[in-house]
């Protein structure tokens, strides 16, 4: 007989809720974050067991360890919560959420072989947020002081004495601070790229997804351990949207009579942008490799295309935009079909 379990994490402690078939409210507990005592909590519920948690800092390492112990987990994004509130409460809204069917969004945790990639390419990321925010700093001190700068000069060894020179004395210690957590950044950003691009390249769906246009050696090794694998979306559109690159359009009294009584569809329809629940890596992989494509690969049949969607009267981010669903769904292609990207399959959209 199944039973569906929810399961509220925090810290110190997990609430497990235990749901039967007919919705019956069968028992709760509270147990130990600990791995020993969640999965003896577990696998002391009767099987079929359904598992459904909250996103959260624990869901990964929550659902790496209790997947092997249930017949299905889900991890679901955190609803809003109205009303009254406990762990309790939440644990059995969660079990009562998969019993009915009713998980509002599915989050998808499992990495398999990619689990490796997954962490130095956080790693690569979260040192490239911590670099850039160090720069705007520099140059935040340098206006500050009225000291006008652009570009990447003020960066350099050789070019940054050139701005720091006319710092008063007073900000001379704050700005040799903040070079010494550039440099050092810098450094471990170059090595956790090397690192994230040797584990990449272990893997053969790599070389098929590095070979798209715009795609290089670091986008190719973000994509993976986000996508994991292509199979996830039936088309290319789920996988737009799932990229943030699916544009979101809204019509209301969609039917209009006619002189002759008869009811026609109306012909007017707004555009709202770009769905808003997407995964950013994606988005900011894909956006950057259309930029790449328009901005230095004038010999690819994408730049050619997007050249006639500008002469056709598109907007350049409009067009831009074009671009990059292209190379995305060229992309999972190529990572499907296990090839590597040829110019002349191209086809022109119609």
């Amino acid at each position: 007989m199944d039973r569906y379990i929810g399961l509220d994490a925090h810290t110190s402690s997990c609430t497990v809720a235990v749901v039967g078939p007919s919705g019956r409210q069968l028992t709760s507990q509270v147990v130990e974050t600990n791995a020993r005592a969640l999965v003896s909590a577990i696998e002391a519920i009767p099987k079929s067991r359904h598992l459904c948690l909250e996103e959260g800092a624990l869901a990964g390492w929550l659902y790496e360890m209790l997947a092997p112990h249930v017949q299905e987990i889900i991890v679901t994004a955190i609803p809003q919560s109205r009303g009254p509130k406990s762990d309790r409460r939440d644990a059995f809204g969660l079990a009562e959420m998969l019993r009915i069917g009713a998980i509002p969004r599915k989050v998808y945790k499992q990495r398999g072989r990619f689990t490796q990639l997954a962490y130095l390419a956080k790693a690569y990321q979260m040192l490239v947020s911590d670099d850039v925010r160090v720069q705007n700093r520099i140059k935040s001190l340098l206006r500050s002081r009225g000291i006008q700068v652009a570009g990447s000069a003020v960066y350099t060894t050789t070019g940054r004495s050139t701005y720091t020179d006319r710092l008063p004395a007073e900000a001379m210690t704050m700005a040799d601070l903040l070079y010494q957590q550039h440099d050092h950044l810098s450094d471990l950003r170059k090595q956790a790229q090397k690192e994230m691009i040797a584990e990449a390249r272990k893997h053969p769906e790599y070389r098929c997804v590095k070979s798209c246009p715009g795609l290089g050696e670091v986008r190719a090794a973000l994509l993976l351990p986000v996508i994991v694998t292509p199979y996830r979306f039936a088309n290319k559109r789920q996988f737009w949207a799932y990229c943030g690159l699916a544009v979101i359009s809204r019509s209301s009294s969609d039917w209009v009579r006619t002189r002759t009584g008869e009811w026609v569809k109306a012909p007017v329809q707004q555009t709202r942008g770009l769905n808003k629940n997407f995964n950013h890596t994606l988005k900011t992989v894909y956006k950057g490799a259309a930029t790449t494509v328009v901005g230095q690969a004038r010999d690819e049949p994408f730049y050619q295309h997007y050249q006639r969607l500008l002469d056709g009267g598109t907007k350049p981010n409009l067009a831009k935009l074009t671009i990059a669903r292209q190379i995305a769904a060229i992309s999972l292609a190529l990572w499907r079909n296990q090839e590597d990207y040829d110019q002349s399959k191209f086809k022109q959209p119609t």
